[in-house]
Order: C-alpha cells, then structure tokens, then sequence
C-alpha cells in the first residue's frame, strides 16, 4: 500500500473511526463484536484515514458503511464486489473493505464473489456468515446446513450448503482466513494480516444471529466444546488442537485426521506444520473443509499466496500503452486510418 505511513504520525486513535450514528443491530449480534475489532485495527494500519473506504451489498452486515466514519458506499445486493473492484481500479491508494453476508456473497452475488476471488484486487472482504437471512427474518441462505427448519424450508432445507472457503481455493483465491465472533483478539489480529496481505483477502466471520439461527456455530464457541472444536493456525507451528495442545492434525494418505499426540505411536514431529504460503492449494483445501464434530475448524489464516494484484496488472498495461501506442490522444485515435470531411 503506497499510502502507509508511522501511525504516529497520523495521531489518529479507534474513536476517530466511531460512527455518529446509531447501531441498529440486535443486542447479542456477533456484528458488534466484528465492527469492534475493525475500529481497533484501523488506526494501527499506518493508513490516513481519508483512505479507507468500506463497501457493502445488503444485509444486516450492510449497514456497516454506516457505523464507520470514514467513506462508505452502500451497494445494491450482491454487487458490492463490483463497487469494490471499481474503486480500488480508478484510485489504487485507497484502503477498500468489502463487508457482506453469506446471503449477499454467495446467492444473488456468487458470480461476483468467485470472481473477486481469481481476479485479486486489493481489496479486504468480511464476510460474516451466521448461515440464516437475518435482514429478511429468517429464510435458509446458501450456507444454511442442510436439512435446518427455516421460514423458507419448514420441512428442512433440501439443498447442499457451499463451504465459503471452498469455493474461495477453487476460484483460485490467494487468501482465506476464518474467525469466530466470539474471539475479538483472533479477530482483530487476523484482519490486520487480511490489511497486509497483498491482494483480495478473504476472511469468513462465523457470526451468530440471535433471533433467526441463535448458536449455530455452538460447537465450535460454546465454553464446554470449543477446545476440542477450534483447530488455531499459526504460520510455522504444528496444528495443535485440545485443553492442553494434546491433539493434532496429520495426513493420513489422502486426507486430514484427528490424532492424540503420544499415543499410538504417533509423535510431534508426525503432526503437520501449517503453511500458509504454498502455492498448493490441497491442504489449505482440505484444513478449510475441516468442520466438527468429526474434525475441529480451522481458525486463522488459512491461505496466504502471494501474487501480482489486479490492478497493478490493469495500471501496467495502461503505462505499457502509454509508451508504446501511436495514439496519444482521443484525436490521434480519430484522425487515423481513412478518414474523410463532409461539407
């Protein structure tokens, strides 16, 4: 980011970032914990704030351009990926972030979101997931489990939830990272990695929606099974799981497993080290398909390739333009080959 100075310089604190306006989100939405952390991290970016613009679709998650006091867009449905990208295009200095939900991401803006995906802008989407429409009051969205009693589905869904994380890797996506909304310092250190990062970084926010799908994601944040539930990535380190790290994660063939360390022969060094960087996306694949009860979720950054953004890549081939074209001009365009004047 060309823009990032010495945020001590910038002396600007998390209220420079706190809204006027009234937050309107039910009492006990994960949303507040999601706008809390993104109002701890921003003024620690090094970016003025003049630069940071959020975008949103529609949605509960939408309203957020609202509750931020930096410049906003609120979008139509599922196009805020469209917004995003253009903004990001026409002023690459900008820190832009895309906040959806997994109604607005993946139902009417699932083109979009794939897209943003392989296309890499630089621009940081959150998108909180709590697998129910919660604006609309209540119908099955494209992540609702399959088989949930909803407005829409009384006899149970019958469709096949998407895997957010899935469909980033197999877009082509360079970075996905997931977090709870329960975990304000997970959350807060993974957006800023999501800032860093180089390109369009995904971060899936399980959020938990009182009124309409209140403890959906129980397994992995209630307080008697998150140990055994929540599998924390560090780049470097082994995938250690459990109350006292006693569990772990190796490839069997295949495919991932769930082991005990000690125990039947298995020891640390069999326990697999997570890296984020490799280009392979067939672990990242399979950590991001990783859900409990059979196995724990994986929590962090999961992928983190580097790769040349889009932008950049539209910008180059402008200046390669520039220099190389015959054409300097709208006049020099139309003014060549055969022309003619009419009296």
């Amino acid at each position: 980011m060309e823009n990032i100075v010495d945020t001590k310089t910038l002396n600007i604190t998390k209220k420079d970032f706190e809204s006027d306006q009234m937050v309107k989100w039910c009492p006990g939405c994960g949303d507040h914990a999601i706008l809390r952390a993104v109002e701890n991290i921003f003024p620690e970016l090094g970016i003025p704030k003049e630069d940071f613009v959020v975008v949103s679709g529609i949605g509960c998650s939408s309203r957020f351009p609202y509750y931020m006091n930096t410049y906003g867009v609120h979008g139509i449905h599922g196009r805020a990926a469209a917004l995003a990208t253009g903004i990001k295009l026409t002023n690459p200095k900008l820190s832009v972030w895309m906040i959806s939900g997994d109604g607005d991401s993946m139902a009417i803006g699932g083109n979009h979101f794939i897209h943003i995906a392989r296309r890499n802008p630089d621009i940081n989407y959150l998108m909180f997931n709590n697998k129910i429409y919660g604006l609309t009051k209540g119908q099955y969205s494209p992540t609702t489990p399959h088989g949930s009693k909803t407005k829409t589905s009384p006899q149970g869904t019958f469709e096949a939830p998407f895997n957010p994380g899935e469909l980033v890797i197999g877009a082509q996506g360079k970075f996905f990272a997931r977090v709870i909304d329960t975990n304000l310092k997970l959350m807060s250190h993974v957006f800023k990695e999501a800032a860093e990062f180089k390109g369009t970084s995904i971060v899936e926010i399980l959020a938990n929606c009182v009124i309409f799908q209140n403890k959906i994601h129980s397994l992995i944040t209630s307080k008697e099974t998150k140990n055994d539930n929540q599998l924390i990535l560090e780049a470097g380190k082994p995938m250690l799981f459990g109350s006292d790290n006693q569990k772990g994660i190796v490839l069997e063939g295949t495919h991932l497993i769930a082991v005990e360390v000690g125990k039947d022969g298995v020891s640390i060094d069999d326990v697999l080290v997570h890296d984020p960087g490799k280009a392979d996306p067939g672990i990242h694949m399979m950590l991001a398909s990783m859900s409990p009860p059979e196995m724990p979720s994986a929590l962090g950054v999961i992928r983190a390739v580097k790769s040349q953004t889009f932008e950049d890549q539209v910008w180059d081939s402008i200046e390669h333009e520039k220099v190389s074209s015959p054409f300097k001009s709208v006049d020099d365009l139309l003014n060549s080959g055969n022309t003619w004047e009419i009296d």
